[in-house]
C-alpha cells in the first residue's frame, strides 16, 4: 500500500520528505541560533554596529543578532543540502555543479536571512519587545520565508534528475522524427 502511494504520488512524496528534512534542519538551526544568541554572542546583542554605513542603512544595529543569524543559517543550510541531496531527491546530478548552484542560492538566502533577522532583532531590541519567545518566533519566521524559492530551485534546478538512457533514446528518436518530417 505504502509503495503504491509513493509510486502514484512521487511529487507529493518529495514534498513530504522536503518538509521533514526542512523541519529537522530547522530544529538544528534554531538550537545553534539560541546557543549563539543567548550564550556565545549575548554580550554583543547590546554592542552597536558602528562605522559601517551599509549595515546602518540596512537597519542592522547589533552585532550579536547578525552573527547568530549568519552562522546558524550556514550550519542549517549545509545540513539541508546533504539531507535533501541524499534523502529527498536521491540526486544523481553532477555533485560539483549542484553544489555550486546550491551555494549561489544559499548565498542569496543567507544574505536575506542575515539582513532580515538582524533588522528584526534590532527592531525588537530597540522597541522593548525583545524576549526569548519573540526572538525565537522571529527567527522561525525568517527561516520560513526562503522556502518559497528553495524547494522549487532544489527540485527543478539544483537536484534535477539526469535523464535515464531510455528517456534520452526517446528524446533522440523524437528529434530525429521531427527532422525527417521537416525535410
Amino acid at each position: 500500500m505504502k509503495k503504491d502511494f509513493i509510486e502514484k504520488h512521487q511529487e507529493l512524496w518529495k514534498i513530504i520528505k522536503f518538509v521533514f528534512t526542512s523541519c529537522s534542519t530547522a530544529i538544528l538551526e534554531m538550537l545553534v541560533f539560541a546557543l549563539l544568541n543567548y550564550v556565545i554572542f549575548r554580550s554583543m546583542n547590546d554592542s552597536a554596529v558602528t562605522g559601517n554605513p551599509v549595515l546602518e542603512f540596512l537597519g542592522i544595529r547589533y552585532k550579536g543578532y547578525m552573527y547568530s543569524y549568519f552562522i546558524s543559517a550556514v550550519i542549517g543550510y549545509t545540513a539541508s543540502y546533504i539531507m535533501n541531496r541524499k534523502v529527498t531527491f536521491h540526486s544523481d546530478t553532477n555533485i560539483l555543479l549542484s553544489t555550486v548552484l546550491y551555494v549561489i542560492m544559499v548565498a542569496v538566502t543567507i544574505t536575506f536571512n542575515t539582513w532580515s533577522g538582524g533588522f528584526l532583532g534590532s527592531w525588537l531590541h530597540d522597541s522593548g519587545h525583545e524576549n526569548v519567545a519573540t526572538v525565537m518566533l522571529t527567527k522561525l519566521l525568517v527561516m520560513l520565508v526562503p522556502t518559497l524559492w528553495t524547494y522549487p530551485l532544489q527540485r527543478f534546478v539544483i537536484h534535477k534528475p539526469r535523464k535515464t538512457n531510455i528517456e534520452a533514446d526517446a528524446d533522440k528518436t523524437s528529434d530525429e522524427a521531427k527532422e525527417e518530417t521537416a525535410v
